[in-house]
């Protein structure tokens, strides 16, 4: 059960006999809510993936610290993880005469450190994909538009069974991607996403729906007129939040029912 489920139950102190108590009396509710345990499978992938945002960090924070002491010798290239490159050839580059030694020795150091982070990046994400490959419920949910091997098997990993959710809508808002409700006497009040559950998985699916806006804005073929006619009503952030929230119901189709995304399914002749 959810730690902050069982809070409400504890009449007094935190102690191992209150929380034993409190364990009883939530347990007994009809609409207590419970984890579901993971296999050693779906926890070995979440670690692949925890280990590949933990080095991206790292990475992002190695950058900024290289932009940070490059700025102050005078040295600036524009903003991005593709033009670390262009940084690093000016500091190993030795006709650049304006970098000190004892400065030149930390940037090549870093740099180093920064080299060895993006090749284990790398092959954390080979083995995902690797991994992703392998199981057939990951390829299928890589049908979805916006969800790619690392969405497909985070998404795989993280969900024990789908049947612990009775709807899409249900499986949308466990990741917090569904307004968040304040209503009171009859009055319905929706705000932002609730921006609760996994922000792991809310993130990839986002970003992953970005792709899709920026497809769809670019004027190509295979755009949908539903997403299409959103851009005009509503902020490009707004409807990638949208789609976002849609994918996660397709995704808890695909997982539930066994078969892959199909666009438009077509109806049987009369």
């Amino acid at each position: 059960m959810p730690p902050q489920y069982v809070r409400p139950y504890v009449k007094r102190n935190k102690n191992d006999a209150t929380d034993a108590e409190a364990i009883c009396e939530a347990v007994t509710r009809p609409q207590m809510r419970f984890v579901r345990v993971k296999s050693a499978e779906q926890q070995s992938v979440l670690m692949l993936h925890r280990a590949r945002e933990l080095m991206i960090r790292q990475r992002t924070m190695l950058v900024n610290a290289m932009r940070g002491h490059c700025g102050e010798l005078g040295i600036v290239v524009a903003q991005g993880v593709r033009n670390v490159a262009t940084l690093m050839s000016l500091v190993n580059d030795a006709d650049v005469k304006y970098v000190p030694p004892i400065a030149r020795r930390v940037l090549n150091g870093l740099c180093e450190q920064l080299t060895t982070l993006q090749s284990r990046i790398v092959d954390l994400e080979r083995e995902i994909v690797t991994w992703h490959r392998q199981n057939e419920a990951s390829r299928r949910l890589q049908t979805i538009p916006g969800v790619g091997p690392i969405t497909a098997s985070a998404i795989v990993a993280t969900v024990a069974d789908a049947g612990q959710f009775r709807s899409g809508r249900e499986f949308a808002a466990w990741i917090g991607l569904v307004p968040k409700q304040h209503s009171s006497g009859g009055k319905d009040r929706l705000g932002g996403i609730s921006k609760r559950g996994d922000a792991y998985l809310r993130r990839l699916l986002i970003h992953g729906a970005r792709t899709v806006v920026r497809w769809q804005r670019s004027g190509k073929t295979g755009g949908s007129d539903w997403l299409q006619g959103l851009l005009v009503r509503r902020h490009v952030n707004v409807a990638a939040v949208a789609v976002a929230n849609k994918n996660a119901r397709i995704a808890w189709a695909v997982l539930s029912t066994g078969e892959v995304y199909q666009a438009k399914k077509q109806l049987p002749e009369r």
